[in-house]
């Protein structure tokens, strides 16, 4: 029974994560993001206490 011999199948299997973990993330890091990050003011905003009109 070919399930039983691990030997081609152990090596497809390393071959397919060695795939997933090598070529993947290098094609997925190397997309820049649309917008870049701006920094934000350290200004708090004033805000106004809102009156519930009950």
């Amino acid at each position: 029974m070919p399930q039983l011999n691990p030997g081609p199948w152990f090596a497809i299997l390393v071959f397919a994560w060695l795939i997933f973990l090598i070529t993947i993330p290098t094609k997925i890091m190397n997309h820049i993001t649309p917008n870049e990050l701006t920094p934000v003011s350290a200004e708090k905003h004033k805000t106004e206490p809102w009156d519930w009109p009950w």
